[in-house]
């Protein structure tokens, strides 16, 4: 069985979606109010559905701590490092540095904490979906020179090494505790919406949504939300109880090209350089799923 690839892209399809509503919705909040609002509903939604959906499950403390830990780095501090790069940097160059290093860092960090190693074939399978994406990314850039800041690359690896650290030690709690993907969630987002809410507390930003039309923007929020934020981290969460952390990280990094697919879908022109190497970051999806079930 192949759940975990399957989860893992399917976490990648649903923030290629989600990215582009998140996208509208970033001219009316903030992005630390954006992701505190995505956040609360997402574990409202998780609340209902581990309370009266999902069986009723005894959480250890320390299980609890390391996925609270998990969250505050991962979603809370991993967040807000790339909202720091996208201002210093731009996105193509945030996009770059953090896809390309996370799932680096995420198999480095998974064979020295969970003893998770890699085959050399399965490497060559992460090379080549990185490469490509990053080809990717560089072709469809919008200018030709995106201004070169060095805190900003700073802040996109510490980016990237958040999400390595959440991941790994989500794969951990995962696989060694039993616990079920939704409470898992719900206790990371927990984690993340605490370094959250203190960030705005010390940035002093406004927490609600300035637009004209506010109950099209909740509705369109919700919308994203529940693609984005919910589904996106439950599945997640399952990628990371069937598959190994690294293969799951590199699989995350096919979200920029399923965008493609979502602009191709929605009509907008998608050019033949990009197909080619959306083609070969396949093949290297195919290496990577094929060696992890022989």
């Amino acid at each position: 069985m192949m759940i975990g690839e399957i989860a893992a892209l399917s976490t990648a399809l649903c923030w290629a979606i989600a990215a582009r509503m998140f996208r509208i919705l970033g001219s009316n909040f903030s992005p630390l109010a954006l992701n505190l609002w995505k956040g609360l509903a997402a574990i409202g939604i998780l609340l209902v559905i581990t309370e009266f959906f999902v069986p009723q499950v005894s959480v250890s403390t320390n299980t609890m701590l390391w996925l609270l830990f998990s969250g505050v780095i991962g979603i809370g501090l991993g967040d807000t490092f790339f909202f720091q790069a996208l201002n210093k940097i731009g996105d193509s160059q945030s996009i770059l540095i953090a896809e390309t290093l996370a799932p680096i860092f995420t198999a480095l960090l998974a064979m020295a904490w969970i003893a998770e190693w890699l085959t050399w074939q399965q490497w060559c399978g992460i090379a080549l979906v990185l490469f490509s994406v990053d080809m990717i990314i560089k072709i469809q850039k919008r200018s030709s020179f995106d201004k070169f800041e060095l805190s900003g690359y700073v802040y996109a690896g510490l980016a990237a090494l958040c999400q390595a650290v959440g991941a790994v030690i989500s794969r951990d709690m995962l696989t060694s505790t039993g616990i079920d993907a939704f409470n898992a969630s719900q206790i990371r987002l927990i984690g993340g919406l605490v370094i959250i809410v203190i960030l705005m507390l010390l940035t002093k930003q406004k927490w609600l949504p300035t637009s004209n039309n506010a109950k099209r923007t909740w509705l369109f929020f919700v919308g994203a939300t529940v693609i984005g934020t919910f589904a996106a981290l439950y599945l997640q969460m399952v990628a990371f109880t069937y598959t190994k952390a690294a293969v799951v990280q590199t699989l995350f990094a096919m979200s920029v090209i399923l965008s493609l697919v979502v602009a191709k879908v929605l009509g907008e022109k998608v050019s033949g350089r990009t197909t080619i190497w959306s083609l070969i970051a396949l093949i290297g999806v195919g290496i990577l799923v094929g060696l992890e079930h022989l």
